[in-house]
């Protein structure tokens, strides 16, 4: 008993190391699951020659679909050859005992079976061929969805000091994982510094997804390095660099300093800000104007400046908020003025999501972004005991 003991952790950890190898797509950890299925297939094999109505020829698609989600094109070359062999077995010894009783050696089922055995390897195939990561299908996929965790974690705010709360929500077209609107910020060590960067990447669907992914990485990478004029002309490059077809982008820049409330945006191509006036009780369109990313060499930027009070607010959005089919930019603005206006007229408690629950699904990503400054602030920040910073993504 204590051997049995003893040998179930060691096979549990074998087992683990072997999927934990399949993982990383080595060369070992395809070997094993080849042997791991060639062994399956030899076991439907015998079954099938000991009771073939129980055990069919049609019972080695089990081993051949989860060779698909698991193998390369080359592994899964020789399971499908593997597999091959024992369907072979199975109908030669099928036909051999039909003979034998004096039935039919062929019949119009059995060669039905044959074609579509023959039919389901070839298309197992070529779209495993077709995997330019020459990955399995599931390992491609999680590579990319890490891929895209590891990048929109640049776009989570990080906790602020007391007297600030930052917000955002963002949906994309069609319900799809990957869009093409991101955030990225960054927040000075000593607590004092906020940046943030709300980009709108021209297109739709998978290609404004991965091209989305690219310039995340790249503003990613050089936010808080740069000066805000520097880091658009940088990412105003990398777009040019790229030739793609739609290659340019919107974008809004904000900076702010977090014991003053001064605060400077720079806009470039991208939907005006809108600013919460405490005392006012009103959202008031922001003046910062500016060329898109990724038109010119030389684009041209307007900077505007301002202070946030005591119960004061900035809201950035994308123009898949404000624009739709049957309403244009400008009537857009107006609706999302009013709208917001009596979202935050309770708080601005998740007023991001709700403001996109007003907005009519379209075709395009939309992205709301809210930093607000509390009503009772502190002359100096300091760093609050819990996440005074709120994302999501639906």
């Amino acid at each position: 008993m204590s051997s049995l003991r003893r040998a179930v952790p060691t096979l549990a950890g074998y087992l683990d190391d072997r999927i934990v190898r399949w993982r990383t797509g080595t060369s070992e950890g395809q070997v094993a699951v080849v042997l791991a299925l060639g062994a399956l297939s030899a076991a439907i094999l015998v079954g099938s020659l000991v009771s073939y109505n129980t055990f069919p020829a049609a019972t080695f698609v089990i081993p051949l679909l989860l060779g698909t989600m698991t193998l390369r094109y080359r592994p899964l070359l020789v399971l499908v050859g593997v597999i091959a062999v024992c369907v072979a077995i199975t109908v030669v010894r099928q036909y051999v005992r039909s003979v034998e009783v004096g039935d039919d050696g062929i019949t119009a089922g059995r060669i039905s079976t044959l074609v579509t055995m023959a039919i389901v390897s070839v298309l197992v195939l070529f779209e495993s061929s077709r995997h330019r990561s020459g990955l399995p299908g599931p390992l491609g996929e999680a590579m990319l969805v890490d891929l895209r965790d590891k990048l929109q974690a640049q776009g989570v705010v990080p906790p602020l000091p007391d007297g600030w709360t930052s917000q955002s929500a963002m949906s994309s077209a069609g319900g799809t994982k990957f869009a093409g609107d991101f955030l990225v910020a960054n927040l000075s060590d000593d607590e004092t510094r906020l940046e943030m960067v709300l980009v709108d990447v021209c297109g739709k669907g998978v290609g404004a997804g991965t091209q989305s992914l690219q310039f995340a990485g790249a503003l990613g990478g050089l936010i808080g390095a740069l000066p805000p004029l520097g880091l658009f002309s940088a990412g105003n490059d990398f777009l040019l660099r790229q030739n793609w077809d739609d290659g340019f982008a919107t974008a809004v820049h904000v900076l702010i300093d977090l014991r003053s409330g001064d605060y400077s945006i720079i806009n470039a191509g991208h939907p005006p800000a809108l600013r919460w006036s405490a005392s006012a009780r009103e959202w008031t369109i922001d003046g910062a104007r500016g060329t898109a990313l990724g038109i010119t060499k030389r684009p041209d930027f307007h900077q505007t400046t301002g202070t946030l009070g005591p119960g004061d607010a900035l809201m950035f959005y994308t123009d898949g908020v404000v624009e739709s089919r049957t309403q244009d930019f400008t009537a857009g603005i107006e609706w999302l003025r009013e709208s917001a206006k009596a979202v935050v007229a309770s708080g601005f408690d998740q007023a991001p999501r709700r403001i996109l629950k007003l907005v009519t699904s379209g075709d395009d990503d939309r992205a709301v972004l809210v930093l607000s400054r509390d009503v009772v602030t502190s002359e100096l920040p300091t760093a609050s005991a819990g996440p005074r910073s709120d994302s999501a993504m639906s």
